[in-house]
């Protein structure tokens, strides 16, 4: 055997669409050019003080930095628990209900690896986050993209999918707020999804990473429908919420069976995330509030002021719902060009940086997406580049 042989799971995954966005803004970079940088959803708000002192504090005392438990410390799973209970008056056992993961990815695609057998089909959203998909094709299922620009449109093309289908699929993965689109769901549209589910033997895996990252109604949890934990999951971050994405801290909740099976597989594979990143996330939890709406109100002026320069500059996009990206249609006149060559063209000409959309389905080549990561003094600069470079293409 040649070591040189393409492998199995690595030739069901098509090249990494922003890896050759990332090979040109290194290279620019080097190059000397002042990349402003939309393109990574990155936070660079400062993790909240008190999180702060408490990973401090924690990390000196003896004891802390051996092994954890891949199921999370039990006051870790009890905060979450109490977060759940706070913020959607949900009840979740913190045994069996609930399991710490080392940020919501790992949780999602080890969950993947739990339940999924080759040749299961799975439901997933076009445009969505590239590990709903890829997550469940490196397990070996098969995936059935459904358009999922907004949550109508999903419903509507899960409905219509089932209707046509020989057989019903192993899962159906939901996440609004959408990571691209910035779009929400409401309760009613959990009501259908957990119905259909029920009807039909399905698993609901829901990715509800910007849960607080909101400037309008409150996104709901699948778990306020009655009956949800029979047949759901549903995976929360605290990358986002509280600027911890380095941290690398979330959870996996519901059903007790699913959990279960996740429980298993990550006993096999890690023993959890840093003691004290896990005491820290407590704080992060059970403390002080205002550094989350805080963090939303920052997101939201950031927003405004994205959406007002680049219309002033000549491209008009849209002001989302949720989430800390706009999720922006390409300029009419360069719709040609595709959403991976607009991206580049727009570094190489106007310094700055966005992910093509076609990163996130097929269904979001006509897009690109930008994250609320740079400060208004240079949202503000974008727009001046931006202008220059739309002029000049004319």
């Amino acid at each position: 055997m040649s070591i040189q042989k393409d492998f199995y799971r690595i030739q069901r995954l098509p090249p990494y669409v922003f890896a050759e966005v990332n090979k040109l803004k290194a290279k620019l970079r080097q190059e000397g050019q002042d990349i402003i940088d939309f393109g990574f959803g990155n936070p660079d708000l400062p993790t909240p003080q008190h999180v702060i002192d408490k990973l401090v504090e924690t990390v000196q005392k003896p004891r802390t930095t051996g092994y954890s438990v891949s199921r999370g410390i039990n006051g870790l799973r009890q905060a979450c628990a109490r977060y759940y209970a706070r913020r959607f008056d949900v009840s979740l056992d913190p045994e069996t209900e609930v399991i710490a993961t080392i940020g919501s990815k790992e949780g999602f695609a080890n969950l993947a690896q739990a339940i999924t057998a080759p040749g299961d089909i799975i439901y997933a959203p076009d445009p969505s986050y590239p590990l709903h998909a890829y997550g469940f094709i490196i397990a070996g299922a098969k995936i059935h993209p459904i358009p999922a620009i907004t949550a109508d449109e999903y419903l509507a093309g899960v409905k219509d999918s089932l209707a046509k289908a020989d057989k019903p699929p192993m899962a159906i993965v939901v996440c609004f707020p959408s990571n691209p689109t910035g779009h929400t769901a409401e309760l009613s549209f959990y009501e259908e999804i957990v119905a259909i589910a029920k009807a039909h033997d399905i698993i609901v895996l829901s990715d509800l990473a910007y849960s607080e990252i909101y400037f309008g109604e409150k996104p709901p949890s699948v778990f306020q429908v009655k009956g949800a934990k029979d047949v759901a999951v549903e995976t929360i971050s605290l990358s986002k919420t509280y600027s911890m994405a380095g941290w690398r801290m979330g959870f996996a909740v519901g059903s007790p069976h699913l959990i279960a099976a996740l429980a298993r597989v990550k006993s096999y594979l890690d023993y959890g995330a840093f003691t004290p990143i896990q005491v820290a996330a407590c704080a992060a939890l059970d403390g002080p509030q205002d550094c989350v709406e805080e963090a939303r109100e920052v997101y939201k002026y950031r927003r405004d002021v994205m959406v007002e320069a680049f219309a002033r500059a000549g491209w008009k996009i849209p002001s989302p719902d949720a989430s800390m990206f706009v999720w922006a249609p390409l300029p009419e006149k360069l719709k040609h060009l595709g959403s991976l060559e607009f991206a580049k063209q727009l570094m190489l000409e106007a310094s700055v940086a966005v992910s093509p959309g076609v990163g996130f389905g097929a269904n979001g080549d006509g897009y690109v997406r930008i994250a609320l990561v740079e400060n208004e003094q240079r949202i503000r600069q974008a727009a001046r580049n931006i202008r220059l470079y739309l002029e000049k293409a004319g």
